[in-house]
């Protein structure tokens, strides 16, 4: 079904977009639209804010009228997210929480918060083909495609904010079950080692404990002993690319399943136990509601995988 011709739109600011650069309300507004065609706009004058020209980096304020010229918006079916569209009907089942101001999400293993590097579809754009009624839904964090596990996005612009103040000034309480090659020593409470990002020719990126790297810090428990592994609850203090996986290898114990920092010996002694994924959930999330204030915590079941895992090596014990 084809799109309506577009026609002139006049948008009053409220306080949700109050103090946004006028570029990033326009990427929100204009889904779909080039980046350079919403810049070639702006800079011709097509966008008007009461009536005058603005540049790109001009901040909103409440009771602006943004007039947004004629542009065509690329349509829902031409998007690859219609060709994934049982990954999409499936995000509705993995749906923890919502309300007016947030969406909380089981992730699943082997899909990436957002489309890019190659990939077409990611939770977000998932999201908003499920949702096509909702102006705003934008990632609060992320977590890594092969990790499963609690993700929360905003539903408005304020709340994202609030949530982004309580991740920068560490408010939020983030607790991730990992499997661990070995016996991890109940002594080893924490690690702090500094990381790197690097990026190889291939585009793949890898992270290494190094001294000029960011500091970092992840907490860590012994939840549960096997055999030759160990379950391991761990709570990142910073949030770096593969915090919890650069750590726990740095500590010569990797996680299981881990095709970046792993030991290929370690996961082949699990190969009895169906796991096929990285041993690696984001199990619990705390934070403040950003319009209730009320203390949220956020629980995300395993998936059937891991908790097969789990039981076949507790029967192993016996």
């Amino acid at each position: 079904m084809k799109a309506n011709s577009p026609q002139v739109k006049f948008i009053t600011i409220t306080a949700e977009n109050e103090q946004q650069r006028i570029d990033n309300f326009l990427r929100t507004e204009l889904k779909g639209v080039p980046k350079s065609l919403i810049y070639r706009i702006l800079r011709k004058g097509e966008i008007r804010v009461n009536k005058k020209r603005v540049k790109p980096e001009y901040k909103l304020v409440v009771g602006d009228e943004v007039r947004i010229p004629p542009v065509r918006v690329a349509e829902r079916n031409d998007h690859p997210v219609s060709a994934k569209l049982d990954k999409v009907a499936g995000l509705e089942q993995v749906i923890l929480y919502e309300d007016d101001d947030i969406l909380v999400i089981n992730k699943p293993s082997g899909i990436a918060v957002h489309g890019g590097s190659g990939l077409t579809f990611g939770v977000i754009e998932g999201l908003r083909a499920l949702r096509p009624q909702a102006r705003f839904l934008e990632l609060v964090h992320r977590i890594d495609r092969e990790t499963s596990g609690v993700l929360v996005v905003a539903k408005k612009r304020s709340a994202l904010r609030a949530l982004h103040e309580q991740l920068r000034l560490k408010q939020m309480q983030k607790d991730y079950l990992a499997l661990v090659k070995g016996n991890w020593s109940s002594a080893c409470k924490v690690i702090q080692a500094p990381l790197l990002k690097n990026t190889l020719q291939s585009g793949e990126r890898v992270v290494r404990v190094h001294r000029e790297g960011k500091p970092s810090e992840t907490r860590f428990k012994v939840e549960e002993r096997f055999q030759f592994a160990t379950l391991l609850r761990a709570s990142p203090i910073t949030g770096r690319t593969h915090q919890i996986r650069v750590h726990t290898q740095h500590a010569d114990h990797p996680i299981a399943y881990d095709d970046r920092y792993g030991d290929r010996n370690f996961d082949r002694l699990l190969a009895d136990t169906g796991l096929n994924r990285l041993f690696l959930h984001a199990l619990q999330l705390q934070f403040i509601h950003p319009r209730t204030e009320e203390k949220m915590t956020i629980v995300a079941p395993l998936d059937n995988t891991l908790q097969q895992c789990l039981t076949l090596l507790r029967q192993q014990k016996q």
